[in-house]
């Protein structure tokens, strides 16, 4: 059986896990207690042995589907024979109290509340649970009142209650005005209890007042909120810290070998994030993003490991769950991710111009943060010459990716220029010049290949890369530069693909080209395509830019949701949702919202001396 296209999966957040439902009402993916634990449903991953969430009106076709108001709440209307259903799925959140930083409030119970809105309907549901990623078999009891799975520590209540026939089910019959309610918690059994109606409108005050913290209606106002939404729901309330997505090995090609674990985090994600954060007027989840990268990040002989676990790990073992098909057919499964081992030189750019940005908006670095800070800038002096494996995380041979000097020269940059918003006379001013000078010599001496009339990925080769699409929103170089216009050209001659019904998506590299190791093609990806508006808007063609976000925004679907990449199609590849591509969707919007006065987004950027 094939499963369902990536974009028709709901995605589901207390900020603390998450949760993917298919579009016939199935819970098809859920990792609890946290993002990164072990699944314990993954239909989506295996169509015959994954577990799900099963909710199903009997005798109706889909249900039409909407997220109430601004919230992560998921309305289904189900229209039978006989009736009308409509079910509000929600992993419960409420707002913190007086003094809490977290913004939003994890209560841990997934709640599944139905209620028969017009004549008679028959209801059934089943919890087929599959503990430690369907690797070990689920033992059910009863347990005060509840149904207690004793492997995973899941505890399931509901109102009628449920009953175990193998697996937990409920089967019931609703008439006009009829409610049924289904909790699933962890560890607690008083949650699986707690009435869903109060769980309901706490969710939704809460989600609203985050949202209402916002007052952004410019350009795809509709669309910026939604993704901020998304983003809330990847940002991590116990630590601050933003996950790349909630899912592993969903395929960037059916049937493919790309298929990785992004239940992390990647400081490559940390200058967006601080940008849009504050842009969006929500300070507070900026500044505790930006800290958790400053207070978990470890710097071992200069080596500034690209990407974190939730609470702050530096390392995570990979392994291949061989005992899954992958979704459509997509081998290996792979949890863990054996790129927290690599050498990635950008990463110390993408810190420091998130920390110049908070500073020069928030203001309130302290000095031991700077003095850490600082020594980042010491070690991209003493790196910046070295070749790595680049922002795309290559895990063949070693190069000197032209983008990886690009993030060198923002880091000095940076560096000099945080240094002065502070005050501080610690730093080698002076060499911090020197090194910074010398980045940029070499990167307009090597980066740019005369041959093809654009800087491309390698010094001295002509391959294209779809990062180097940065390089005016960094203020490298303006964006009306005629190298910069033409590397924007290149790019989308070469990395380009017309998307049907109208629009571009861009590739980010050509992967036979690149020689990246991995057999087999890959989607666009949706982060360029975004970052081509961003550019383009700099570049001074903000019409084209107007068209191509126009074109790309309908493709999330009536739930707004972007997955990592996209084919010619529209079919949605990769892990879903993709906090990068939400993050470039709100910058692109915000860089239109601009147009004509862009240098109030990216002033921060710009190098003052």
């Amino acid at each position: 059986m094939s499963p369902p296209p990536l974009g028709a999966y709901a995605f589901l957040s207390d900020c603390r896990t998450a949760a993917l439902l298919g579009p016939d009402g199935a819970v098809e993916w859920w990792c609890a207690p946290r993002f990164d634990a072990p699944a314990v449903f993954n239909r989506i991953l295996d169509r015959r042995i994954g577990g799900a969430f099963e909710l199903l009106v009997e005798g109706a076709d889909e249900p039409a589907r909407r997220y109430t108001g601004a919230s992560l709440v998921l309305e289904s209307r189900w229209t039978g024979p006989s009736g009308t259903v409509v079910a509000h799925d929600f992993l419960a959140v409420r707002a913190p109290e007086a003094g809490d930083e977290r913004g939003i409030v994890p209560v841990g119970v997934l709640v599944r509340r139905v209620t028969c809105e017009r004549g008679t309907a028959r209801i059934r549901a089943r919890v087929r649970a599959t503990p430690d990623h369907a690797r070990t078999p689920p033992r059910w009891a009863a347990v005060d009142g509840a149904l207690a799975e004793s492997v995973s520590g899941l505890v399931l209540g509901g109102d009628p209650a449920p009953v175990l026939r193998g697996e937990p089910c409920l089967d019931a019959e609703l008439t006009e005005g009829d409610v049924a309610e289904l909790r699933l918690a962890h560890g607690d059994p008083a949650l699986a209890r707690a009435p869903a109606g109060p769980l309901l409108d706490a969710t939704r005050h809460a989600w609203d007042a985050w949202s209402s913290r916002s007052g952004y209606d410019g350009v795809g106002a509709e669309d910026v909120r939604r993704s901020a939404v998304v983003l809330r729901g990847l940002l991590d309330s116990e630590s601050g810290a933003l996950l790349a997505a909630p899912t592993a090995s969903l395929p960037e090609w059916p049937g493919g070998e790309r298929n990785w674990d992004y239940r992390y985090v990647w400081h490559r994600d940390a200058a967006l994030v601080v940008l849009v954060l504050l842009r969006l007027g929500h300070p507070e989840e900026a500044g505790r993003y930006l800290r958790f990268l400053l207070r978990n990040w470890s710097a071992e002989h200069g080596h500034l490991r690209p990407m974190l676990t939730l609470d702050g790990g530096t390392r995570v073992a990979e392994e291949t769950l061989g005992h899954l098909e992958g979704y459509a057919g997509s081998r290996p499964v792979r949890i863990g991710n054996e790129a927290f081992d690599q050498v990635q030189l950008d990463v110390y750019g993408q810190v420091l111009d998130a920390a110049l940005v908070y500073q020069e908006v928030a203001g309130d670095l302290t000095p031991d943060e700077a003095a850490g800070l600082f020594a980042v800038v010491d070690a991209a002096c003493a790196r910046w010459r070295e070749p790595d494996h680049g922002i795309w995380e290559v895990r063949t041979r070693l190069r000197h990716w032209t983008s990886s000097k690009m993030y060198a020269w923002v880091c000095l940059d940076r560096g000099i220029r945080l240094a002065a918003a502070l005050g501080d006379e610690r730093p080698p001013l002076d060499r911090w010049r020197r090194e910074r000078d010398a980045v940029r010599a070499s990167l307009l001496a090597h980066g740019y290949h005369p041959g093809v009339g654009a800087f491309t990925q390698v010094y001295g080769e002509p391959e294209l890369d779809a990062s180097l699409l940065r390089l005016p929103l960094l203020q490298f170089l303006d964006g009306r530069d005629p190298r910069v216009r033409a590397t924007l050209d290149r790019i989308d001659e070469r990395l380009g693909e017309p998307l049907a019904g109208g629009g571009r998506l861009i590739h980010r590299y050509d992967p036979r080209a690149t020689g990246d190791g991995l057999d087999g093609p890959e989607g666009a990806f949706l982060l360029c395509s975004f970052d081509m508006v961003s550019a383009l808007v700099l570049a001074g063609r903000t019409d084209e830019a107007r068209r191509r976000f126009a074109a790309l925004c309908p493709r999330g679907g009536p739930l707004g949701l972007f997955a990592e990449e996209m084919t010619g199609d529209g079919t949605m590849l990769g892990n879903y949702p993709q906090a990068f591509t939400h993050l470039a969707l709100i910058e692109a919007a915000l860089n239109l919202d601009e147009a004509g006065r862009t240098e109030a987004l990216h002033a921060w950027a710009r190098d003052a001396e």
